[in-house]
C-alpha cells in the first residue's frame, strides 16, 4: 500500500513537471458592450491544434504550448472574431483578458464551429443547453418566451397540462427533478398556469438540463437536474426592458455602480428584475368566452435582485436575492398558493498563475404551500434551510480535475388531515453532506472519458450513499459521436401528493421518514426488509449524434432508470393506525430523436420521445398518471426582412393520454363527530368508490401556438419590440382538473391572444 502511495506521489511530481516545461495560456473571454462573462467560446491557436473552449465562467486555459509566436482567434455566434498575436517563452503562463464585440450580423459559419467544437469536447449525454437565444425561437405567450415554455419542448420532458401542471423528466417525478440557481435549491419554480416560470429569460445567462446520468457534482435526486446561471449586470452603462402584454409586465434594470474601465481593477454592477400577472382581472375582458365565474384565476409576482464584484483577473463574487409567490382562487373548487425566498452568495477566484479556479456558494431559502379545497380539509407545506458548495477545477489542457464537497440543511414542515378529519403533523430537521471528484480526460479529441464518484452521507437517517458516476464519448467521425452515461443515485426528500387526483395542485415536502409507524420496513406483502430509508435509482443512457450537413443535427438517446427504491403516499389506507407512507419500486425507459435546422433565419427542431413509466407497490404493478407513450413537439422559426426584424415561429404538442383512476360509484356517509349528533337531520358527506387504478387513459392531448414578432431599431442601443401571439389556436379541449366529489371538468386553457410591447434600452 505505500509503495502505491509513493509511486503516484512520483507520478504526480513527474506530471507537473512535465506540465511546466511548456507554456500556458489562461484567462477569461466577455462581452466588450457589457463586461458579461462569455461562455463556451472557442479559443484556438490558428495553424496548430492548440485550442480550447472556454466554460460556463468564461474561464479557459491551453498548457504545454512551445515557445515562440502564435497568432490567436477568439470566436463565438453572434461576435466579431478577436485576433491577437501573443509571444510565448518556455515556463511562461500568460493571463488573457479577451473582450470580444457583438456583430451586426447574424455569423451562421460561426456558430456551427463553435458546436461542433463543444460537441467533440464535452461528452454532453442526456443534457440539453438553454440560452435565452434558444427559448426566443418560441411563440412569446404573454409577451416574452419563457423557460417552463421551453423546457416543455424538450426530448424525454412531459407536462401533465398548462394549468396546474408539472414537469416528469424521464420517469421522475417533480420532488426527484433538482432545479439549481447559482447553486441555490428551488422547490417551486413553475407557476401554477404552467407556462410560465419564476425566471425572467434576460437574467439567464445558461441552462444545462440533464434528463439523466448527471455528473458527480450533482447528488440528493434521482431523476434529473436543471442548472441555471444568471447573469451579471452591464459594467459599463445603465441599461432594462420595460414589457406590457395584456396579462403581465415586467421590469429590468441593470447597470454599473462602480464602471468597468482599463485602469481599474475591479467593476461592481448591479441588476434587479420584476415580473406579474394580472391575468385574474384581465382575462374577464380579454377572454370573456371562458365560461367560467372565476375566468383565469392566476397571479404571480416574482422578484430578484444580484450585486456582482468583478476583478480584471476573473475573480468574482456576487450577492443575490429573491422573492416569488403564486395564488389560484377556483372558488367552487380550491384554492391554492405558494411563497419562496432567499437570499444568497457565490464567488469564482481565480488563484494567481496556477491552472485552478475555485468556487462556492453559500445560500438560504423559504419555501410554503397550502391548499384549501371546498370538500377536504386543508394542506399545509413549508421547508427552509441552507446550501453550502465548494469546488476546485484544475485545468489540465484539455482535460480537467473538479473535487469539492457540498453541504445540505433544511427543516419540513407538513400538515394534513386523515379521512376521519383528526390533525397530523410531520416534522424533521435533517442535513446531507457530500464529497466528490470528477476527472476528464481528453485523448486526442478522439476519446472523452468522465468518471466520477460521489460520497453522500445522510445525517438524520445515518446513512452512507457510495455513488459511482460515468460518462463517454467517442468521436467515430468528426460529424458522428457516440456516447454513454450512467450512474447510481439516492435521495432523503418525499413528496406528499395525492395519486387518486387525475391532476393535483398541491405537492408536499417531508424527509423520509424513521418512524415504522409511518413507513414500514418492507413493501406490502414481502419479507425481505429494505436495506436503508433511502429512494435510490441507478441510470443507463446511450445515445449518437450525427450532423449529415453543417446546419443539420440529429440525435438519438436511449434510456433505463431503475427506480429500487421509492416511497409514495398509502393509498390502502383505511384506518388512522395504518402506516401514512408505502415502499415502491419502479422503472423507466424509452428513447428520444431530435432533429435541428438552423441556417440564415429558418430554425426548426423536431422531438420525438417514446417512453414506458412502471411502478410496483407490493399489491399491483400499474403506470403512474405522468405515463405518456408517445409525445412529439415541433418548433418552427423564420426571421425575415431587413436586419431580420420580422420573425413569426411556431410549436405544435402532441401526447396520448395520461392514466387515471375513474369513479366507479358514489354513496352516502356520515361521520358523527360526537354523541349528542342527531344523525337524522344533519348533512351526509358523498363518497365515492374508484375504479382499477390508473386503468384508463384519458383523452390525447394536442395543442397548437403560434406568433409574429416585429422589432423596430430606435437608435443604436435602443429597440422597440411588438409581438403578437395565440395558444390553442384551434381551441382543443384538453382536461385539466376533476372533482370527483362533484364531477365538475376545468379544461386546459382554451384559445387565448397575447400581444405585448418590450422597450429594450
Amino acid at each position: 500500500m505505500i509503495k502505491r502511495y509513493i509511486l503516484l506521489c512520483l507520478l504526480s511530481l513527474i506530471s507537473v513537471f512535465a506540465f511546466s516545461q511548456h507554456a500556458v495560456l489562461k484567462g477569461f473571454t466577455y462581452d466588450e458592450a457589457t463586461g458579461e462573462s462569455l461562455p463556451y467560446c472557442t479559443i484556438q491557436l490558428m495553424g496548430t491544434s492548440y485550442g480550447a473552449l472556454s466554460d460556463a465562467t468564461g474561464a479557459f486555459l491551453i498548457n504545454k504550448i512551445p515557445a515562440g509566436t502564435f497568432t490567436v482567434k477568439v470566436s463565438l455566434l453572434g461576435y466579431v472574431d478577436l485576433i491577437d498575436t501573443i509571444t510565448f517563452s518556455s515556463n511562461s503562463t500568460i493571463t488573457k483578458r479577451f473582450s470580444i464585440s457583438p456583430s451586426s450580423q447574424t455569423l451562421d459559419a460561426v456558430q456551427i464551429m463553435g458546436e461542433n467544437t463543444r460537441k467533440e469536447q464535452e461528452t454532453r449525454t442526456a443534457v440539453i443547453s438553454v440560452t435565452p437565444k434558444d427559448m426566443s425561437k418560441m411563440p412569446a405567450i404573454g409577451g416574452q418566451p419563457d423557460f417552463a415554455q421551453y423546457l416543455q419542448v424538450l426530448p424525454g420532458i412531459i407536462s401533465t397540462g398548462d394549468q396546474g401542471g408539472q414537469l416528469y423528466v424521464r420517469g421522475g417525478t417533480p420532488v426527484q427533478n433538482m432545479l439549481l440557481m447559482d447553486g441555490v435549491i428551488l422547490f417551486s419554480p413553475f407557476h401554477s398556469i404552467g407556462i410560465f416560470s419564476v425566471f425572467d429569460m434576460d437574467i439567464m445567462s445558461s441552462a444545462d438540463v440533464y434528463t439523466g446520468g448527471f455528473g458527480a457534482e450533482f447528488g440528493g435526486r434521482i431523476s434529473s437536474v436543471m442548472d441555471i446561471k444568471t447573469r451579471d449586470g452591464n459594467k459599463k452603462r445603465l441599461s432594462g426592458k420595460v414589457d406590457l402584454s395584456n396579462i403581465g409586465a415586467q421590469l429590468l434594470l441593470e447597470g454599473p455602480l462602480v464602471k468597468l474601465k482599463e485602469d481599474r481593477k475591479a467593476a461592481l454592477s448591479f441588476i434587479v428584475s420584476g415580473k406579474g400577472s394580472f391575468l385574474e382581472q384581465s382575462s374577464k375582458f380579454f377572454y370573456p368566452y371562458v365560461k367560467d365565474e372565476d375566468g383565469l384565476p392566476y397571479t404571480f409576482l416574482d422578484l430578484y435582485g444580484k450585486i456582482t464584484l468583478s476583478t480584471k483577473n476573473g475573480t468574482k463574487w456576487n450577492l443575490f436575492g429573491f422573492n416569488y409567490t403564486d395564488r389560484v382562487n377556483y372558488s367552487s373548487v380550491a384554492k391554492y398558493g405558494w411563497d419562496n425566498w432567499g437570499i444568497g452568495t457565490n464567488f469564482l477566484i481565480v488563484p494567481g498563475n496556477a491552472p485552478t479556479t475555485i468556487e462556492g456558494s453559500l445560500a438560504y431559502s423559504k419555501y410554503s404551500s397550502e391548499l384549501q379545497d371546498v370538500n377536504y380539509d386543508p394542506k399545509r407545506s413549508s421547508m427552509d434551510g441552507f446550501t453550502f458548495d465548494l469546488g476546485f477545477n484544475y485545468y489540465l489542457g484539455k482535460s480537467l480535475l473538479k473535487v469539492g464537497i457540498d453541504v445540505v440543511g433544511y427543516n419540513t414542515n407538513y400538515e394534513y388531515y386523515t379521512i376521519y378529519h383528526s390533525q397530523r403533523i410531520i416534522e424533521d430537521h435533517t442535513t446531507d453532506m457530500s464529497i466528490f471528484v470528477k476527472y476528464k480526460y481528453n485523448f486526442r479529441n478522439k476519446l472523452l472519458i468522465e468518471p466520477g464518484f460521489r460520497l453522500q452521507y445522510y445525517y438524520s437517517l445515518g446513512e452512507v450513499s457510495p455513488e459511482p458516476r460515468l460518462a463517454i464519448k467517442y468521436n467515430i467521425l468528426n460529424n458522428l459521436r457516440l456516447k454513454l452515461a450512467a450512474g447510481m443515485y439516492s435521495q432523503n426528500l418525499v413528496s406528499v401528493t395525492s395519486d387518486q387526483d387525475v391532476v393535483s395542485l398541491f405537492t408536499g415536502f417531508v424527509s423520509s421518514p424513521l418512524d415504522q409507524a409511518l413507513l414500514p420496513s418492507t413493501i406490502i406483502g414481502e419479507d425481505k426488509e429494505i436495506k436503508g430509508r433511502l429512494q435510490k435509482s441507478q441510470h443507463v443512457i446511450l445515445g449518437l449524434e450525427y450532423d449529415p450537413i453543417s446546419p443539420l443535427s440529429i440525435n438519438l438517446e436511449a434510456y433505463f432508470k431503475n427506480f429500487s427504491q421509492l416511497i409514495s403516499v398509502n393509498r390502502y389506507k383505511m384506518v388512522d393506525e395504518d402506516s401514512e407512507f408505502i415502499w415502491e419500486k419502479g422503472r423507466a425507459y424509452g428513447g428520444d430523436i431530435s432533429v435541428k435546422y438552423e441556417q440564415k433565419g429558418v430554425y426548426v427542431w423536431f422531438v420525438y420521445s417514446l417512453g414506458w413509466v412502471q411502478r410496483y407497490d407490493g399489491k399491483i404493478t400499474y403506470s403512474p398518471h405522468f405515463d405518456r407513450r408517445h409525445n412529439i413537439n415541433l418548433v418552427a422559426s423564420y426571421a425575415f426582412g431587413k436586419r431580420r426584424s420580422w420573425e413569426v415561429n411556431c410549436r405544435w404538442n402532441f401526447g396520448t393520454g395520461f392514466p387515471f383512476t375513474q369513479t366507479q360509484a358514489y354513496y352516502p356517509h356520515y361521520d358523527p363527530t360526537n354523541i349528542n349528533d342527531n344523525y337524522v337531520t344533519n348533512n351526509e358527506d358523498v363518497y365515492f368508490l374508484l375504479a382499477e387504478f390508473n386503468g384508463s387513459r384519458l383523452p390525447n392531448y394536442h395543442r397548437l401556438d403560434l406568433g409574429v414578432k416585429k422589432k423596430f431599431f430606435l437608435g443604436p442601443r435602443h429597440t422597440l419590440e411588438a409581438s403578437l401571439s395565440m395558444t390553442n389556436v384551434y381551441n382543443y379541449k384538453n382536461v385539466f382538473y376533476v372533482n370527483r366529489t362533484t364531477n365538475d371538468i376545468i379544461y386546459q386553457l382554451p384559445f387565448l391572444y397575447y400581444f405585448g410591447l418590450t422597450w429594450r434600452f
